[in-house]
Order: structure tokens, then C-alpha cells, then sequence
């Protein structure tokens, strides 16, 4: 049975219309976004991870948002308790929680009331394998894992430092893998009443031109500058590795011209999107609503606002 409180949340693919469409659905429905991005809850780099912008919120509070420092770690789980917590917060003050973002394993953990196994760590075994990351390379270090862990392999893109260094550090530490670990992790009762609102595409180039669109007005944003200050001050750290940092410094460094490091930056977007649809496909609780069949956003926003009221119970 699912539990009593009331939950909205929208998902999709980068660029897909996420923040657009959860702010003017906390306009609708008296709420307010919880974000459920695993590099927007990092503090800096606000262009490269597509922070919305006063103008987007349209004042519409957005928590989880610019909270964490460059320089500490954040996991699903505390991310999870910090959800928990800002649920509770909207919730006793009479506003619905839309949970938005594209980290699928962020939303579905919150959302499903998980609790995570104490899962080890060992700092000085960590910087190791960064550095044997650095020096052999993302390929090498990600067949290493596939070897021991090829379901966490799998999920993973070699550019993927974070987490593949962490499914061999576990490994190294306990002889269990990260995903026997991930399944020891337990689904409690529900705690929520929840409708996932989907945002998809059918015509799939659509998003893949709104994705090129979106590197082009991030770069014209000063997208550049924001990528060197931040890579002269926090190299090394996990927020380098977001896209739209990682694929411009080739250019930086005199290896890429501008054109070339644009251009894969793009190419590792769409395929940043693939992964994240890939994710949400699996799963059968989304309602899927398509953009592209809808002739604007105001349509896309009554949409979705009619499914949600019906699936929470909430009255016009």
C-alpha cells in the first residue's frame, strides 16, 4: 500500500524540458522542486551543469541546489536522506514536493524508500586507484571492474572516474561487489504517494537538436571561462568529470580546437541522454508524456498536471 504523502516528480533525459515543466507544474499545484541531479547539487559550475537560473525557477523554490562542496563526496544515500528531509519540509508547510531531475538512480531510490548496506570506504585505497585511473587511463580501469563486477560495469561509460573507482575500492576492501551490495540494500514500506511524470521524445532527433541547442546557449552563456577558472582551482575533484566540463579541456589544454571539443561535447551529451532513457524505460511506474506531440509547453504542463491530480487525489 503506498503511504499517505503527496509526491510529484519529473524525469527525462538532459535537455528534454525538466526544469521548464516542474516549475510551471509548482505554479499549478502549489508546490515547490526538489532536484535530483547528482552534479547540480554541487556547489560552482553552474553553466556546465545546467543550474537553472533565477529566470527558469520563476521563483519557484528549488532545493538540493548549489549545497554540497567541490571537495566532499555525496552518495545516493545521502542524498536520499536530505530528500527525505526536504519532503518532509514542503509537505508541513501545505506545498506539494516535484522531485526533478535526471539522476534515475537518485529519483527511483528516493521515491522507493530504500536503505542502503553500510557499504565500506577507505580514503588512502581510493586515492590510489584515482591515480592508477589517471595513469592507465578510464578503458583499462573499467575492463579491471568488468572483470569483477561486469552488472556495475555495464551501467558505467569509461569517462565515468567516480564510479568505477568506487566498485573497485568496495571490492578490494570487502570481496563484495557493488552490486551485491546495491541488492542487499532494502525497499522499506512506502512512504509516499507518488506519480513519476516521464518527458519523451518519439522523434528522437528532436531531443538530440534541443541538446546541440543547449551546448551552443551554454557556451554563448561563458561556458569556457567557467570550465578554467574551475579546472585551475579544483582539478582532480568529481565536478570535473560532469559533462560540459571534462570535454572542453582538450581544447583548453592546446590539444582540440574549439570546433572538435564543441563537437564532442555534444556527442557525449546524446549519449549521456541515451543512458538516462535507457534508465527511466525500465521503469513501468513513469507516465510517459511526449513533447513532441504536444503543441506547446502549456499543453505539456495541463498534461501533466491532469495526471498527477488524478493519481494523488488532488482536487481542481
Amino acid at each position: 500500500m503506498s503511504g499517505g504523502v503527496k509526491v510529484a516528480a519529473v524525469v527525462g533525459a538532459t535537455a528534454s524540458g525538466k526544469t521548464s515543466l516542474a516549475v510551471k507544474l509548482a505554479g499549478r499545484l502549489d508546490g515547490e522542486v526538489i532536484s535530483a541531479d547528482s552534479m547540480q547539487i554541487y556547489k560552482g559550475l553552474s553553466i556546465a551543469t545546467a543550474k537553472p537560473t533565477p529566470e527558469e525557477t520563476g521563483g519557484i523554490p528549488h532545493h538540493l541546489v548549489d549545497c554540497v562542496p567541490l571537495d566532499e563526496e555525496f552518495s545516493v544515500a545521502q542524498f536520499c536522506e536530505r530528500g527525505h528531509e526536504a519532503i518532509a519540509d514542503i509537505t508541513a508547510r501545505g506545498k506539494l514536493p516535484i522531485v526533478c531531475g535526471g539522476t534515475g538512480l537518485y529519483v527511483d531510490s528516493l521515491l522507493n524508500n530504500i536503505i542502503f548496506a553500510d557499504i565500506p570506504s577507505d580514503e588512502a585505497l581510493r586515492g590510489r586507484l584515482n591515480a592508477a585511473f589517471d595513469s592507465a587511463g578510464g578503458e583499462a580501469l573499467l575492463e579491471r571492474l568488468r572483470e569483477i563486477d561486469p552488472e556495475t560495469a555495464a551501467r558505467l561509460s569509461p569517462a565515468d572516474k567516480k564510479r568505477i573507482v568506487r566498485g573497485l575500492e568496495v571490492y578490494e576492501l570487502s570481496g563484495v561487489t557493488l552490486s551485491e551490495y546495491n541488492r542487499r540494500s532494502r525497499a522499506f514500506p512506502d512512504r509516499y504517494r507518488s506519480c513519476i511524470i516521464g518527458i519523451g521524445y518519439r522523434d528522437r532527433q528532436k531531443l538530440y537538436d534541443r541538446i546541440n541547442r543547449r551546448v551552443d546557449r551554454m557556451l554563448e552563456a561563458g561556458l569556457l571561462d567557467e570550465v578554467r577558472r574551475f579546472y585551475a582551482e579544483n582539478a582532480g575533484k568529481t565536478v570535473v568529470q560532469a559533462i560540459g566540463c571534462k570535454e572542453l579541456l582538450p581544447y583548453l589544454r592546446g590539444e582540440q580546437t574549439l570546433g572538435e571539443a564543441v563537437e564532442k561535447l555534444k556527442q557525449e551529451t546524446r549519449r549521456f541522454a541515451k543512458r538516462q532513457l535507457t534508465w527511466f524505460r525500465r521503469n513501468d511506474k513513469i507516465i510517459w508524456i511526449y513533447a513532441d506531440e504536444c503543441e506547446s509547453s502549456d499543453r505539456l504542463a495541463a498534461c501533466a498536471e491532469k495526471e498527477i491530480r488524478n493519481a494523488l487525489g488532488i482536487d481542481e
